[in-house]
């Protein structure tokens, strides 16, 4: 089960909702869904099946409550609201009965803000959430063929942690900002990267390949190291990651693989490092560089 997530609170909107109109006979039984975490950049939520299933997965949409609030509700247009199929099978959120095709009672976690590197999702929008932000969010039942699906659950309100101050960044902080990498090319297992290569990398979709997914939380983790993070919470899992790694060259640059499980331990801890839920915390704005680790950098920075 994966750890590390802050405390989440969901609001319902009732007053906002959209008012539901009359269910189809062959409509889908809407699911129901409660809080399971948030970082920085993600939420989690739980998605349960009711009496009828979700026999084609289920569909989450996300905006933020700002927007959400400025226009009374859902825009018509779908400006600003994000948009995710759960169809598949994940390997990164694995929490739950197996696959998002769901029997009546069966479960699956989803983690909004973190869809990029997961499988069996088709979303308008696999970036990180915004830190202590506020989003509003709803699901339904997908039925096979594209029709009966269920009506939405109600609008609820879910927040993003607040970033601390100092001192690590998340995947798409480092992804988004190449001027403020603090390294020109890193190692990962025993090959060494270029900048540009470790970007290429950071914009591969992990396609159900761990070794990307690996690979995307390693460089986040070892950039905020030599960017001046304490490395305790971290060093043994890199230790770990760098040694299942080895030689294998990480695509887009070379056709290197690692099962999912496999590196899963190792990549959820480095997420967590990288969110702030363990080690010094998550930066604000800019990253800090204190000098008590400035010596450290030679160990991460071949």
């Amino acid at each position: 089960m994966k750890l590390g997530f802050g405390k989440l609170a969901i609001t319902t909107l009732i007053g906002l909702s959209l008012a539901a109109g009359p269910a189809l006979a062959d409509a889908l039984d809407t699911p129901i869904v409660s809080p399971a975490g948030a970082k920085p950049s993600t939420v989690r939520l739980t998605v349960q099946a009711t009496d009828t299933g979700a026999p084609a997965g289920f569909t989450a949409e996300w905006i933020k409550k700002t927007q959400y609030d400025a226009l009374g509700g859902w825009p018509t247009d779908g400006a600003g609201v994000s948009t995710a199929n759960f169809v598949g099978t994940p390997v990164w959120t694995t929490e739950g009965t197996g696959d998002y095709t769901l029997n009546a009672g069966e479960w699956m976690d989803i983690e909004l803000g973190q869809l990029f590197d997961e499988t069996g999702v088709q979303a308008t929008d696999s970036n990180e959430m915004q830190p202590g932000t506020e989003y509003v969010v709803r699901v339904r039942a997908r039925a096979a063929g594209g029709s009966g699906a269920s009506e939405p659950t109600a609008d609820f309100v879910v927040s993003t942690l607040t970033a601390a101050e100092n001192c690590t960044f998340t995947i798409g902080y480092w992804k988004t900002h190449p001027g403020a990498w603090p390294a020109a090319s890193l190692t990962l297992g025993t090959v060494n990267y270029t900048a540009a290569e470790l970007l290429s990398i950071l914009n591969e979709p992990s396609g159900g390949n761990g070794l990307i997914i690996l690979a995307h939380q390693l460089i986040a983790a070892k950039l905020n190291i030599i960017n001046g993070a304490n490395p305790a919470a971290a060093a043994a899992a890199i230790a770990s990651a760098d040694a299942q790694i080895g030689g294998l060259v990480v695509p887009p640059i070379g056709a290197g693989f690692l099962s999912p499980a496999s590196v899963s331990t190792d990549a959820h801890t480095l997420d967590d490092f990288n969110n702030g839920i363990i080690g010094p915390g998550h930066c604000a704005e800019t990253p800090a560089r204190p000098t008590t680790w400035g010596s450290l950098k030679s160990t991460y920075h071949k």
